[in-house]
């Protein structure tokens, strides 16, 4: 008699539940093919490794089979001897993103070495998230034509409803809320197993029925309950991701827009630079975490987030590694999970926090404030940070905007230079008539001459003096300023 446990299966290998995916054939020819090396790539809990497992078994290649995993520390010892222990048959290597560059690229070399060799007592297969094909071939460009990389694609709805017809039957049962399973598992075998298991256990079928039984559920409570389950392990790892090193209430949330542009991405995967080129709002704030390296130091000071998240910072590709937090991210209410880790608000009524106005001669000021602003995660224009924008473009039409309205406050270092120069006679022409709405934070400096700027003086401002040491003032004024962006993001 067939038990719940051997038929939907959360973990192992579906024995009375298994699919063949799309890439099935393709991938047993090549695990057939002995010397030439193999990558299988793709999100996490679609069915890669087990459908490996599971050709191997059918082709009774298990016996020579070694199977070793980047997650676990005595596997890393012994893949970094790999190219030592000479004849090594079929060699499997799992979570093979989890592994440090120098083993990657030890990797290879000898998977490009066994090729050449055509050896066929010894061959390599690599399996990993999204681009781990890339992230091998970056160590070494000529395993190009050395290597077949294999995809693992979604699966598909019709894939999936295989899935549950083969629970079905196995277990001689009718599960009434089938399509929507299929539905929620948006392509993922593993989250399929999942919901089907719940299904079963609300019904009392733990086991082979006599007679056909079918189910009498909601998918919304079979949500709630996977849901609730779930939360006990990844709620907190999801709010640790989300605030990142510090809670910045004033900033654009960056980390925590990242999980949400995660969740909500089909591929279960994130090519930063790519979601930015959609989201160019928040270019400042998540751009300056990554190439900074506040988002690698993140996972680096959290060891618990690897867990659930992989980032690869040369290919600034962010990767979930659980499916199940994949379907716990994807069913959080998002407004009620941003209360929870601390922001006021994630709507930004301008394109840029701040924007800078200076003469050029300031421009060493300008850019340590611009610097300060951006590590509390807020957007700020600065012209040097967006010259390659600003190329071929006309220049007053570009930078015009900016200063008009793209900017919640314009900062204006009003310096014995400002009203001498041209361009910032032209910006101060696009944001004049914005003192009125309160937009304007001037910042003068006690080297200006007196009397200069008087039409200012009625307005808030900041000071900065120049005979005195900079950088102390200077953080003074970043940290007033993001006070102030705070009371604007609370209203």
């Amino acid at each position: 008699m067939k038990k719940l446990e051997e038929v939907f299966k959360k973990s192992g290998i579906p024995t009375h539940t298994f699919v063949q995916p799309y890439e099935y054939r393709k991938l047993l020819v090549s695990l057939r093919t002995p010397g030439r090396g193999l990558v299988i790539e793709g999100p996490s809990g679609i069915g890669k490794t087990t459908c490996v497992l599971k050709i191997l078994e059918d082709i009774t290649l298990t016996n020579n089979t070694l199977v070793l995993s980047g997650r676990k520390k005595d596997d890393i010892e012994l893949i970094s001897e790999l190219p030592d222990l000479g004849e090594i048959g079929l060699v499997i290597i799992d979570d093979f993103h989890r592994l440090e560059d120098s083993i990657k690229k030890m990797l290879s070399d000898f998977i490009k070495n066994l090729a050449d060799k055509e050896d066929s007592k010894s061959k390599v297969v690599i399996i990993g998230i999204n681009q781990a094909g890339n992230a091998l071939l970056h160590f070494a460009h000529d395993l190009t034509g050395r290597i077949d990389t294999i995809p693992f694609e979604v699966n598909s709805d019709e894939k999936l409803e295989e899935l549950i017809f083969k629970g079905e039957n196995a277990l001689k049962i009718k599960i009434n809320i089938a399509k929507d399973i299929v539905k929620e598992a948006q392509g993922s075998f593993h989250i399929t197993q999942m919901l089907c298991h719940e299904t079963c256990i609300d019904a009392g079928i733990l086991e082979e029925q006599d007679e056909i039984q079918e189910t009498n559920i909601s998918i919304e409570v079979v949500k709630q309950k996977v849901f609730s389950d779930l939360s006990a392990t990844f709620l907190s790892r999801a709010k640790k991701f989300a605030t990142g090193p510090r809670l910045r209430k004033e900033g654009r949330a960056p980390y925590f827009h990242l999980l949400f542009w995660l969740a909500h991405n089909e591929e279960w995967s994130l090519q930063i630079d790519e979601i930015l080129a959609h989201y160019q709002d928040h270019r400042g704030s998540v751009g300056q975490i990554v190439q900074k390296g506040y988002l690698l130091g993140h996972f680096e000071t959290n060891p618990e987030l690897k867990d659930v998240i992989h980032f690869e910072p040369k290919t600034k590709v962010l990767s979930v590694e659980d499916p199940k937090f994949v379907y716990f991210i994807r069913n959080i209410l998002w407004s009620k999970f941003a209360r929870q880790v601390g922001y006021y608000s994630l709507e930004f009524p301008s394109k840029y926090d701040f924007a800078l106005s200076f003469a050029g001669s300031d421009r060493n000021i300008a850019e340590e404030l611009f610097h300060l602003l951006q590590d509390h995660e807020l957007n700020i224009f600065y012209d040097k940070n967006e010259q390659h924008r600003i190329l071929a473009e006309n220049v007053e039409d570009y930078l015009g905007p900016i200063y008009k309205s793209e900017a919640s406050f314009v900062l204006v270092l009003f310096g014995p230079d400002y009203p001498r120069k041209i361009w910032t006679k032209f910006e101060s022409d696009q944001f004049k008539d914005r003192f009125g709405e309160k937009a304007v934070i001037p910042i003068w400096f006690s080297s200006a001459e007196p009397g200069v700027f008087d039409k200012t003086n009625k307005y808030g401002g900041l000071k900065l003096e120049k005979d005195k040491e900079i950088t102390p003032q200077l953080k003074e004024i970043s940290e007033i300023l993001c006070k102030r962006i705070e009371e604007e993001r609370i209203k």
